[in-house]
């Protein structure tokens, strides 16, 4: 009996034994399996990541449909928004997955792009459409320009997307109004104040972006609140993780301009050739254009002025103080010219 016993446990320990070497090529299977689905997830991914940073390039300013005043500055303003929501990845300043870590590229062209619309639906609710100062503003244009100033990192409901395609809702709705018969339709007026008015905020918006970009260098700031003679200079410097996203935000900004400058070029064409202004204008357009060129480096250099490495920042200033100052010139032909 008890031999019968002593031989069942020395079977039972044997099976045991024989199974050990099973279960530790199958926890290895599991485990290089694991290790192959995250490798392919993450190879997949930066694949994505690297289609979705994709600038979209330069578009054709439309103008066929469009022969109505301001309808071709509205359609271009929709092309641009609506460009915002459709590239590839869409829009990614609201992503909240994993990949938005190191897509930040994106997320700051798509800044640059939305001041701007931001910007010029402001100036068209406010001037462009309006005759005078005590002239009923356009319904549809006052829809608009709170849509655009939602939130732009807003994932939740509301998201971001859905705001801003209502506001390229109502931008549709006063393109389709400008052609409307009288007594229905919206109205623009191309008049050189007008112009002067967005001129204005782009002005202001080119200046900071070019000190933004001087500063990744670092530049010395005399403090101008000191009353004394000895002054103390701050040295401002664009942080080194921030670099990139400040070059990304000036080619952003750079990009729609493009297309705004030459839907301005037709709408206020009769008011530039008047004021002898539209060279100025087209110069303007060439120097933006410029800041388009492909960026054959994988990342932001950033050397020293005259180092042996480029300096992207200084590059993008460079041109986009050369248009800011093209547009100083163009405004004062505007209004004196």
């Amino acid at each position: 009996m008890n031999n019968k016993r002593s031989y069942s446990a020395a079977a039972g320990g044997a099976g045991t034994s024989a199974e050990r070497p099973v279960r530790s090529a199958r926890r290895w299977t599991l485990g290089r399996t694991i290790l192959a689905v995250v490798a392919l997830l993450l190879l997949v991914n930066i694949g994505l990541g690297w289609y979705w940073s994709q600038e979209p390039d330069l578009m054709p300013v439309r103008t066929e449909g469009r022969e109505v005043a301001g309808q071709v500055i509205t359609g271009s303003l929709i092309d641009v928004a609506d460009t915002l929501l459709t590239k590839p990845g869409g829009y990614l300043s609201n992503d909240i997955m994993p990949h938005r870590l190191w897509l930040d590229n994106m997320p700051a062209w798509e800044l640059g792009v939305l001041v701007q619309v931001r910007d010029l639906t402001r100036v068209m609710r406010r001037d462009m459409s309006r005759s005078q100062s005590q002239s009923r503003e356009d319904p549809d244009l006052a829809v608009a320009e709170p849509q655009f100033n939602f939130d732009h990192k807003s994932w939740a409901v509301p998201a971001t997307e859905s705001e801003y395609r209502r506001g390229i809702n109502a931008l549709e709705r006063y393109q389709a109004r400008l052609a409307a018969p009288a007594g229905e339709n919206a109205r623009f007026y191309a008049r050189a104040d007008n112009l002067n008015y967005w001129l204005g905020e782009v002005q202001n918006r080119l200046g900071s972006l070019s000190l933004r970009l001087s500063a990744s260098v670092g530049r010395a700031q005399l403090d101008l609140d000191d009353g004394s003679d000895d002054r103390v200079g701050q040295v401002e410097k664009t942080p080194w993780s921030k670099i990139d996203d400040v070059f990304y935000e000036a080619r952003g900004a750079s990009w729609a301009l493009v297309h705004f400058f030459k839907a301005a070029e037709i709408e206020f064409h009769d008011v530039l050739q008047k004021k002898n202004a539209l060279v100025s204008l087209r110069q303007v357009i060439r120097e933006l254009e410029a800041t388009q060129a492909t960026v054959w480096s994988p990342m932001i250099l950033n050397g020293s002025g005259f180092g042996m490495l480029a300096n992207h920042s200084l590059v993008m200033a460079n041109y986009i103080s050369r248009a800011n100052a093209q547009i100083i010139d163009l405004r004062v032909l505007l209004t004196q010219g």
